[in-house]
């Protein structure tokens, strides 16, 4: 992730770009993507879309340690297309960059504006046993 002070923003601007797409077909597409640190940022946009769009409570990405990486969705509990590993390590590098959280785990809220409002997220990091989870927490 290049320039991180510009993250945030980069997702918004996206969340408004995919608002009116179909977020898990998009995200089916991004292991294609050519540019894989674009490819992150265009997942977590689509990610937060998802999770309004189809009332989520929470959205985790887990990356294993053999470099698998899998998407859950709290509502149903199944999975969401993954973003591949390339695409799935840059997630975790971009929410760190978004969030500003430091080391291997924290929690903070976000705020993303989507079209003319806002919606604040709950964002989680945890490392352990090999693996790494990000968790995006939506309202009630």
């Amino acid at each position: 992730m290049k320039d991180q002070r510009n993250l945030h923003l980069k997702v918004q601007e996206l969340c408004d770009c995919f608002a009116t797409a179909d977020p898990l077909r998009e995200m089916s597409r991004l292991p294609d993507e050519s540019d894989k640190d674009e490819g992150a940022l265009k997942w977590l946009a689509l990610a937060v879309l998802h999770g309004i769009n189809d009332n989520a409570k929470k959205i985790t990405i887990n990356k294993a340690g053999d470099g698998k990486v899998t998407v859950t969705a709290k509502y149903r509990g199944s999975e969401l297309p993954s973003p591949g590993g390339d695409i799935g390590t840059r997630i975790f590098e971009a929410v760190k960059g978004v969030t500003h959280i430091d080391g291997d785990e924290g929690e903070i809220p976000l705020a993303v504006g989507v079209r003319d409002g806002s919606l604040d997220l709950k964002v989680k990091v945890e490392k352990g046993d090999g693996s790494e989870t990000v968790t995006i927490a939506f309202p009630k």
